[in-house]
């Protein structure tokens, strides 16, 4: 254990970082077994003599190791520490926090399966020896943090020698996250690739492969211009590696500044400070600057702003716009890589990446990246060239760029027959609550539906309305004034007339929607004028009569009033399904379980009549979320043990659905741990419950939002809700201040209608 004295004082980072990996357990990475080791029989399947079946297999078939072993999904992560970060040559053994670290980014942001492996060689011949003779137990290889120029033979020859893809991230990953940037400062700039006069200042390993991949797309040679620690690569210049002196230009220039001259583009990844003031103002008008050195670029976006303001600029560091991040590479080129299966990483599944990276940056970023980056907004422009890593779609939109490529080319053994399929299965790996939102999407986009957004005027649900619509979930109808709309869409770079929009006060309905919702109230001590006010003014109330006189089939609203508000709104036009009530359910999908949870914010203390009408209709919602109910009635006690006076209500609820003959399991009074044992009938064997519960009636709303917040932050569940159910028509409301992506969703879920029957 290092002693304090190895922690420098004033080094708070350091000390923070130092302690991460010590605790709880030194460093970042573990085992887990995929399969069930919990009984005799598991143990015989996993080993002896269950294990041999698979072994025939591979011997008699190699390819089949991909059916039954882990490879097809892991990746070595491999470096001998000759140039770790920005810290140089310091050994294999210092590079494992890095490696550790790197396979940790692997299955955060693609679900790969990764190994560090430290290669204590560094001659190139024993180091590729030493690969080559494990490589094959991986799906692919990863190499890391090794000098240039030698990582140029170890890249090149291990992937003629493996028949995996085999990968130096110190290379290409930069070189895809810069051309992907480069492609939309082109487009911002209106330049096209083989017009760009280019500067590289840096011809390190990652310089010369962002040059080579440039000039792959479309950047001419002749106006490239490489310059490294000894000034401008000119022709016949003295010394100097191969791979470097390919890039030598006939030229009298030798200096950074001379070259830099009147230039478009100036790429760095040199070191700190070597892009001057006067050779910013000496570029082109509207120059293109990454300044990528690490951990402080070769300039800084405040620097240049004090010389001009026309740069579209990019850095390796994550405290300024456009941040070249290798994270967004790597996880997701592998991913498509191993997904078909392929035999090398070739140039055109690296120039499909950076397209896929290109074209994410140009759609709109979610509500939830922006709050990741602290943030109000982040919109394709000078400052967001380049997609977050923090991005949610990056694991389903760049694989299948990456895998297409691989196809195209010859190079994957295995194809993929259905890309929106593939989308899917890449979407469900990070999000568990993927396959169920896509079931809701296939459903409404075979049958679209008119939604009405009740706040339009708000640009979260302008936005939300514009994403249902372009993702062809159904027909979105603001209810809001046109101006207001109008405005609003110009700022958000929507285009005019794409959303259709409703003003309350102007609609052809209101005096239907007056006469109808009159008749409701005026025995409730409504005036007609306080109704003609009510569906003039009130969104909601407008909204719910549309849905009422059959003008529209659903709706969304809460995202600025709080839900008790607009619940009592809706409640003036809408009533519960007949034999039922209005109930907030929520899917929580944790360790491959789903769990649905009612009520979790309607009704506060529900009696017995109300646990059963609460059971009902979540046991409903759940049929038609695709599942089975096997419900439980939650209590601190289980069948009377501990006797208690609040259990008699759940023991009531229970005789209710007796009489009821409903057509699904129930049971209770349960306490949680019971309900989800499987093994619960081993001590109550007269329980009705065939399987652990799946859906959960709560006692009273507040101990469902307790479980339901256990479960997102200690449980590490994902949840979708709290959505309506039980209104005759569907309603969703959103949280206050809810995002995009939550709006959309509720949308989807209005228009799917958990009230229908159950497919």
């Amino acid at each position: 254990m290092p002693s304090e004295s190895t922690v420098r004082p004033n080094d708070q980072i350091d000390a923070d970082a130092l302690a991460f990996h010590m605790k709880p357990v030194p460093g970042k990475l573990g085992v887990a077994p995929t399969k069930p080791m919990a009984t005799q029989r598991d143990l015989a399947l996993a080993y002896s003599p269950g294990v041999a079946a698979p072994v025939r297999a591979i011997a008699e078939n190699p390819e089949t190791v991909y059916d039954y072993t882990s490879k097809g999904n892991m990746v070595a992560v491999v470096s001998n520490g000759t140039a770790i970060l920005g810290l140089g040559n310091l050994g294999a053994a210092a590079s494992k926090p890095v490696m550790e670290g790197k396979a940790v980014l692997f299955k955060r942001f693609a679900d790969i399966d990764a190994v560090d492996v430290e290669v204590d060689y560094t001659d190139p011949d024993k180091f590729i020896e030493c690969v080559r003779g494990f490589g094959n137990t991986f799906g692919g290889i990863n190499l890391e943090d090794i000098k240039a120029p030698e990582c140029f033979e170890i890249e090149t020859r291990l992937r003629e020698e493996l028949d995996i893809p085999v990968f130096h991230d110190d290379q290409h990953g930069t070189a895809i996250i810069a051309a992907a940037g480069l492609i939309n400062a082109c487009d911002l700039t209106g330049r096209r690739f083989e017009d760009l006069k280019v500067v590289l200042c840096g011809a390190g390993a990652a310089g010369l492969s962002v040059l080579e991949l440039i000039e792959s797309m479309g950047v001419k040679p002749e106006n490239t211009t490489v310059v490294d620690i000894d000034g401008v690569v000119y022709t016949g210049r003295p010394g100097g590696h191969e791979r470097l002196m390919k890039h030598a230009i006939d030229t009298d220039k030798r200096t950074l500044a001379e070259a830099a001259e009147g230039a478009d583009v100036l790429l760095g990844l040199s070191a700190a400070g070597v892009f001057t003031r006067e050779i910013v103002a000496s570029l082109a008008p509207n120059p293109i600057i990454f300044a990528m050195a690490n951990p402080t670029p070769e300039i800084t976006p405040e620097e240049v702003a004090e010389v001009r303001d026309d740069v579209i600029m990019a850095t390796g560091r994550s405290d300024y716009p456009n941040q070249v991040n290798n994270v967004l590479g790597f996880p997701y080129i592998f991913r498509g890589a191993l997904d078909v299966r392929a035999r090398t990483i070739n140039e055109e599944m690296k120039i499909a990446a950076a397209q896929a990276l290109a074209a994410l940056a140009r759609e709109d970023v979610p509500d939830e990246v922006a709050r990741a980056y602290r943030v109000e907004r982040l919109q394709y422009g000078r400052d967001y060239i380049i997609p977050t890593p923090f991005d949610p779609r990056l694991i389903s939109w760049v694989p299948p760029f990456v895998a297409q490529a691989a196809i195209d080319t010859g190079v994957a053994r295995r194809p993929i027959s259905e890309q929106d399929n593939y989308k899917q299965v890449l979407a469900r790996r990070l999000d568990p609550t993927a396959a169920l939102q896509q079931r809701i999407s296939a459903s409404i986009r075979a049958e679209p539906k008119t939604i009405v957004f009740a706040e339009g005027e708000e640009p979260a649900v302008i936005r939300a309305a514009y994403a249902f619509q372009t993702q062809g979930l159904g027909k979105p109808v603001l209810v809001a004034r046109e101006d207001v709309v109008e405005a609003n869409m110009k700022e958000l770079g929507i285009p005019k007339g794409t959303l259709e929009v409703c003003n309350a006060r102007l609609s052809e309905y209101n005096a239907d929607y007056s006469d109808y919702l009159y008749e409701r109230l005026q025995r409730k001590g409504y005036l007609r004028r306080d109704v003609q006010r009510r569906v003039n003014n009130d969104r909601n109330v407008f909204s719910a009569c549309m849905l009422k006189m059959g003008h529209a089939d659903g709706m969304v609203t809460g995202v600025t009033r709080h839900s008790n508000v607009v619940m009592n709104d809706v409640e003036l036009v809408l009533d519960p399904v007949e034999g039922s009530r209005t109930v907030g359910v929520t899917a929580a999908v944790t360790r491959g379980r789903t769990l649905i949870i009612g009520d979790v914010s309607v009704t506060e203390f529900p009696d017995a009549q109300a646990l059963s009408e609460i059971a009902i209709a979540t046991a409903n919602a759940a049929k038609r979320l695709g599942l089975t109910p096997h419900l439980a009635f939650l209590s601190y006690s289980s069948f009377g043990n501990p006797p208690g006076e609040r259990t008699t209500k759940v023991q009531d609820a229970v005789s209710r659905l007796d009489a009821l003959g409903v057509d699904f399991e129930y049971e209770g009074e349960m306490a949680a741990d019971v309900a989800l044992d499987p093994d619960h009938h081993q001590l109550y064997p007269f329980s009705r419950l065939t399987q652990p519960a799946n859906v959960l009636i709560m006692p009273a709303v507040h101990s469902a939002s307790i479980a339901v917040r256990l479960l997102k932050a200690a449980g590490g569940a994902t949840v979708i809700g709290p959505m309506l159910v039980g209104l005759e028509k569907p309603v969703q409301i959103a949280r206050l201040g809810a995002s995009v992506s939550d709006i959309v969703n509720l949308a989807g879920i209005a228009a799917y209608d958990l009230n229908a029957p159950a497919a």
